[in-house]
């Protein structure tokens, strides 16, 4: 068995090699189905136009030969990037803030130290290429500057695409655009969304809303590292992939989608807990398991388990949650 993942993870002590060779053998064969459906669609050429297929095509999974480069066109970091040339450098080149490098520096050894290409002792060791991407952006949004979990998206983004200028691009699409204000010093974007996920779980699953109440769990103190690191960390690197491929596309409700779908699973579950740590470790346990390990259909599941979710019901919420936010102030 190999005890490093093909991202580079190294797997825990208790890995089920059993089952997640078993989900692996069939999954393999809708990724080889999903590369020749993607040759097709792209045809040789590096564009693709947005469209129902292509959302259709996405939410079945972008295969990994062609994921950063479907990551940059659907996020819009292709066109900024090709529009900006030579900008990505000339920030790493530029005037540096010593307090940004000094936090960008002190996080370097605690990103991914379960990554054996995040380690010192690798060649090339991919702490560089992260320390870069951070730097830079830190300088092109002076609003922001360096947050905690930005290292572990672009660490990430930074494995998929194996380009130090395309992980600034994307991680601006995602800080910039997607996920708006999570980062700020407030971070009421964050804090707004995780007041959202509780208002959509008392439309959803009022059981568990109901039993978050009884016993006084703030939903942050359950679901923030959800919110903060897409998932990083949280589901298994083949899922959080698959969640990102339509974070990219259809946006932020994607995060709504797949924190619903774990509460609504797992429902029954949740609601043995009977007190305040209970109600937590039964939040750490949902995310573990085969239900999370088989990403394809844990995909098909987010679509259909939490119902109708429009981006204008999202907004709605986000507006009176962030009022709300502000008044307590």
């Amino acid at each position: 068995f190999c005890r490093v993942d093909p991202y580079g993870f190294e797997r825990p002590e208790d890995f089920d090699y059993a089952s997640y060779e078993a989900f692996f053998s069939r999954y393999l064969v809708v990724l080889t189905r999903r590369a020749i459906k993607w040759s097709k669609l792209l045809k040789g050429n590096n564009s693709i136009q947005k469209s129902l297929k292509v959302k259709r095509y996405i939410r079945k999974g972008i295969p990994n030969e062609h994921r950063a480069l479907i990551w940059m066109i659907v996020s819009g970091a292709q066109a900024n990037m090709e529009q900006n040339p030579g900008y990505y450098q000339r920030l790493l080149e530029g005037e540096k803030n010593d307090k940004l490098l000094e936090a960008i520096r002190t996080d370097m050894n605690r990103t991914f130290p379960d990554n054996v290409k995040f380690r010192k002792t690798t060649d090339p060791c991919l702490q560089h290429v992260l320390y870069n991407v951070l730097v830079a952006y830190g300088c092109h949004n002076k609003a922001v500057g360096y947050c905690q979990g930005m290292n572990f998206i672009a660490g990430y983004l930074i494995l998929i695409t194996k380009n130090e200028e395309e992980s600034f691009w994307l991680l601006d699409a995602l800080i910039g655009r997607i996920l708006p204000d999570y980062y700020s010093p407030a971070m009421l974007g964050l804090k707004t969304d995780q007041e959202v996920l509780g208002e959509l779980v008392k439309m959803k699953v009022p059981a568990v809303a109901e039993l978050m109440e009884r016993h006084g769990v703030m939903w942050t103190l359950v679901v923030s590292r959800w919110f903060i690191c897409r998932f990083i960390d949280i589901l298994p690197v083949e899922t959080v992939l698959r969640i990102w491929d339509c974070l990219f596309y259809e946006g932020s409700k994607i995060i709504f989608r797949v924190a619903l779908t774990l509460i609504k699973q797992n429902q029954a579950f949740i609601l043995e807990a009977t007190n305040f740590p209970d109600i937590c470790d039964k939040f750490k346990q949902i995310t573990k398991g085969t239900f999370v390990t088989e990403c394809h259909s844990f995909m098909q599941k987010i679509f259909t388990d939490p119902g109708s979710l429009s981006m204008a019901t999202i907004n709605k919420l986000r507006e009176t949650c962030r009022e709300k936010l502000l008044s307590q102030g």
